[in-house]
């Protein structure tokens, strides 16, 4: 099926390994007086691909040899770099040096002007909370976000509302990484969020005929969405690099989370506890940079801060992060979760009620302002929402029916089921 002249006849006895018997090169191409046409010019450089791409081969895996009989060299950070060259030969990509200004003018600009196509005019990933994508326009490509919070604030949760509402909503892939916690157990969050059915109820398939109905009937779309989760314990950034790689390549996905950072590990690499979270945020960064979409990694955040007291006290910040000021140091945005009601605070300190809500604290944000954004927080669902969506139901329920409605981490079950789970 292919084209046939004096290359391709040659390119097959050399494959054959009948050149030489053939007569070799010289008598075959004289054969023809005819000079070779353009017609097989494709397949011309076709064949030159292909050379070029076995030399890159060859000169890869004698690289990846070398390091492998090298004692003193890291292991991962060898299967990493092999990786990282194999992706681009298949990319087709080879690392440049420089842009050009002008290029970047060009670039640029076409950004700005397919804005004008973009809903709300976000340039990035929405999260499908209103007033935080206004602050963000969208989760940035190349960003990476940390999200923080101490246990029982819902960090997870908030993760995993943030997830569908990406994949639902808007219709982009997402891919979970959960170090703690089991994909199944992920998905039954997800289920009780979607159907708004309690997890203790679903657990125990202890449900009503409406209920099943209800179940059913909501859960179609998360059966669709195009959420990718990786349960794997402990992982390291190197694996979690090359799966990442895969799932943009395979799946398109355009945001990856991490649940949660300091339960990753840096590959085997020596040093401090320090010195490794340091070494994850930085290769996270990394990450987000080569497959050009943000990462978010929840985070712990220091247990110093249940010490303070005072109004507002417990409201995290930056010097709360755990573990390394590399954390802040990496990421383009920091978020933090608080919510009052978790230390039996009923009001905000503007005199609002805060039962049954959650504030999103944006305390860093590289390329845009910083801003306190209020939620709702549906405990026994494990579920986020915009504030407005529920004002009209806070006219008319009293402080004490959301308390009952509203599960804390100190007097429900599901909380605790929650708090053990580890938001």
């Amino acid at each position: 099926s292919n084209p046939i002249d004096i290359l391709t006849v040659t390119e097959e006895l050399k494959r054959l390994g009948n050149l030489k018997k053939a007569g070799g090169v010289a008598y075959v191409s004289g054969l023809t007086s005819r000079v070779s046409s353009s017609a097989n010019t494709e397949y011309h450089a076709r064949i030159i691909a292909e050379k070029f791409i076995q030399r890159k081969l060859i000169n890869i895996s004698s690289g990846i040899i070398e390091e492998s009989l090298d004692d003193t060299i890291d292991v991962f950070e060898t299967l990493n770099k092999a990786e990282q060259e194999l992706f681009n030969v298949t990319e087709g990509t080879l690392r440049k040096s420089y842009d050009s200004m002008s290029d970047l003018i060009k670039v640029s600009l076409k950004n700005i002007e397919n804005l004008k196509n973009k809903e709300a005019g976000l340039s990035g990933v929405p999260s499908g909370f209103s007033k935080l994508d206004r602050v963000t326009s969208g989760w940035q490509k190349s960003d990476l976000i940390i999200c923080a919070a101490r246990p029982g604030m819902g960090k997870t949760a908030f993760a995993l509302t943030m997830a569908r509402n990406i994949a639902i909503e808007h219709g982009m892939g997402v891919g979970v990484f959960s170090l703690e916690m089991s994909s199944e157990q992920l998905v039954n969050r997800l289920i009780s969020s979607e159907s708004e059915i309690e997890a203790g109820k679903l657990r125990k398939g202890d449900l009503k005929e409406h209920e099943w109905v209800q179940l059913h009937s909501k859960i179609k779309d998360l059966s669709k969405a195009p959420i990718f989760i990786d349960d794997t314990p402990a992982i390291s950034v190197f694996e979690l690099r090359a799966k990442a790689r895969r799932l943009v390549k395979k799946h398109g996905v355009k945001m990856i989370i991490i649940d949660y950072l300091q339960l990753m590990t840096a590959g085997g690499k020596g040093g401090n506890r320090e010195q490794e979270i340091s070494t994850i945020s930085r290769s996270l960064k990394g990450i987000s940079k080569e497959l050009a979409i943000p990462v978010m990694a929840l985070s712990q955040v220091n247990r110093a801060l249940e010490q303070r007291s005072g109004v507002g006290s417990k409201r995290p910040m930056l010097s709360d992060l755990r573990e390394s000021g590399a954390i802040e140091q990496d990421a383009d945005i920091v978020t933090f979760i608080y919510r009052p009601e978790y230390y039996k605070i009923q009001e905000w300190e503007d005199g609002e009620n805060c039962l049954g809500q959650s504030e999103i604290i944006v305390a860093k944000h590289r390329n845009g302002g910083l801003d306190n954004i209020r939620l709702k927080f549906r405990g026994q669902f494990a579920k986020f929402s915009d504030l407005d969506e529920f004002e009209h139901e806070n006219d008319s329920i009293t402080n004490e029916s959301m308390v009952s409605h509203i599960p804390s981490s100190m007097n429900d079950d599901i909380d605790m089921d929650l708090e053990e789970e580890a938001f």
